[in-house]
Formats: C-alpha cells, sequence, structure tokens
C-alpha cells in the first residue's frame, strides 16, 4: 500500500466510512486506535467537518451534544451512493470493530449482546463527559503522512 496516496470518496470501494468529531480528544484517540490495527485496510476516516460529507451528513442529521458537538460518531457503508448505511453511537463503534483483525470481532460479538439502548446509554454519557476529561483540540489535527491514505 502507498501510504503517501490521498484517499478519497471513489476510493473507499467496500470499505466503511468512520465519520468523526474531529477536534474530540477520545475521537482521535479512538481514530488512531483503529488505523493501528486496521490491518486489512478495511476502514476510512474522515472529521464531521469534512466539506464532501455535508450531504450525507444532512441527509443523516445527528443530534449535537451539549456542547454543540456532533454527539455521535458514524460508521457509513456506501456513504457516496444513492442509499448510504449509517450506523450511530455504540453500534457504529462495534461496527468498526467487526472490521478489524481477531479478537476484535469476537469482542464485537460479544459486546452486541448488550441490548443497544443500554450501550447507548453508556455511549452518551461517555460523549458528553468527553471534552472534559479528553480536551477538545483548537483545530482537527492534520493525519501524518503515514496515515494520510486511511483518511478521505
Amino acid at each position: 500500500m502507498n501510504s503517501t496516496r490521498q484517499s478519497g470518496p471513489g476510493q473507499l470501494g467496500d470499505r466503511l466510512l468512520v465519520v468523526y468529531d474531529g477536534v474530540c480528544g477520545l475521537c482521535n484517540c479512538y481514530v488512531h486506535w483503529l488505523i493501528r490495527r486496521d490491518q486489512n485496510d478495511r476502514l476510512r476516516f474522515a472529521p464531521s467537518s469534512d466539506p464532501t460529507l455535508a450531504d450525507l451528513l444532512e441527509a443523516h442529521p445527528q443530534p449535537a451534544d451539549p456542547a454543540g458537538a456532533p454527539g455521535s460518531i458514524l460508521v457509513v457503508r456506501q456513504p457516496f451512493s444513492p442509499h448510504p448505511q449509517v450506523i450511530i453511537r455504540s453500534r457504529a463503534v462495534l461496527a468498526a470493530l467487526r472490521e478489524l483483525p481477531p479478537p476484535w470481532p469476537a469482542v464485537a460479538a460479544v459486546s452486541s449482546l448488550v441490548p443497544a439502548f443500554l450501550a447507548d446509554l453508556l455511549y452518551r454519557l461517555i460523549a458528553r463527559w468527553r471534552y472534559r476529561i479528553w480536551g477538545k483540540l483548537a483545530v482537527c489535527p492534520i493525519p501524518t503522512p503515514a496515515d494520510r491514505a486511511h483518511f478521505l
């Protein structure tokens, strides 16, 4: 894989797109955690502020958190097709884990046994406190040259 190549909407193939809050410290840590484990190149990433996602986010609005930031991570199958499949909150986290090599799909399978309403309750609590605990960045970080191919 050429790590200096910039990815784009046409280069997603059947990969999942992970849309995250680019200024959230926790979200950025999770994205980098996923990149380090995405050995099969199954995921692409974009901050929710990416202009190429404006139509997608307008068609699938998510409630903002109390600070006005995007309140949910999104995982999207076929994001630039006429009928993208949008997965949110805890189920989005699990969808990304399923794309990683073992043991992560098994972790996702076991975690999916928790009812979505309970997992989403925990997700919303973490989302509410994420800036206070993990911090808020002034700007969305620019990916390193090694990671650039994983981003739109």
